[in-house]
């Protein structure tokens, strides 16, 4: 939809017509969360995304009214999946767990520890630590955007990355000084990532590749890469806690 032929169209059929499009998102991004999930939950936070999206989008410079208000959906629905807090509590601090062994492992070791040196660090072995790892990779909910550096190429606003340092209100107000640093350190814990995690994260979010397709440009199976997957966003999160532990939700 063209910013013409948007112009002047009423917002209800605007989102009568793009209904089908954010219960299209609300399943993709259901089939990764837990059951205790709600989709109509999902798809009402959706809407509330779309129309925000209507409301905004001539007043952008974008192309195209579906990728700009994907990205809206998206955005809506990570925020109400925060805002209730949904991850259940044995898997949060099964995945804090994971966190701090790798965070100790690189202390011990001086670089980024691999699947044995975190498995020992746990007091596991290497086949339970990657079993953790698949249960943790099933309820991961990474999108592009959530990694995205700087505005939006279409829309000129805030991805999720912005939200998460600033734009907020469950932020200090002083946080938005923190975006530029932020963000390069964010790059720069992503350089310090084993370079099979960096490639398939950049395979992910660069290629828009799927899990299936990278096993078979990896030689991997899916599930080893859903599993790595894991490990470099957990990497990331335990990386950035650090870096920014005062400042950081508790549940990010």
């Amino acid at each position: 939809m063209s910013n013409a032929r948007f112009s002047g169209t009423p917002l209800e059929q605007i989102l009568q017509e793009n209904a089908p499009l954010v219960r299209s998102i609300a399943l993709k991004m259901m089939a990764r969360l837990p059951a205790n999930i709600e989709l109509d939950d999902l798809i009402q936070a959706g809407m509330i995304g779309l129309m925000d999206a209507a409301r905004r989008f001539e007043n952008t410079g974008a192309a195209q009214f579906t990728s700009y208000a994907t990205t809206r959906i998206k955005g809506a629905i990570m925020d109400e999946l925060r805002r209730q807090d949904w991850l259940p509590r044995t898997l949060r601090s099964k995945k804090s767990k994971i966190q701090k062994a790798i965070a100790q492992a690189e202390k011990k070791l001086g670089h980024e520890p691999d699947d044995e040196a975190i498995a020992e660090e746990l007091g596991v072995d290497v086949e339970e630590y990657r079993e953790q790892l698949s249960e943790a990779g099933a309820v991961h909910v990474v999108h592009y955007e959530d990694f995205r550096f700087g505005k939006d190429e279409d829309d000129g606003d805030s991805h999720s990355l912005d939200r998460l340092t600033g734009g907020s209100d469950s932020f200090d107000p002083q946080a938005a000084l923190l975006n530029v640093e932020f963000r390069q350190t964010l790059v720069e814990c992503i350089t310090r990532l084993p370079e099979k995690e960096k490639l398939i994260l950049s395979l992910i979010f660069e290629q828009a590749l799927n899990l299936k397709e990278i096993g078979a440009v990896l030689d991997l199976t899916e599930g080893r890469v859903s599993q790595l997957r894991s490990q470099a966003v957990l990497r990331l999160r335990g990386m950035l806690k650090e870096a920014y532990w005062d400042k950081l939700p508790e549940n990010f």
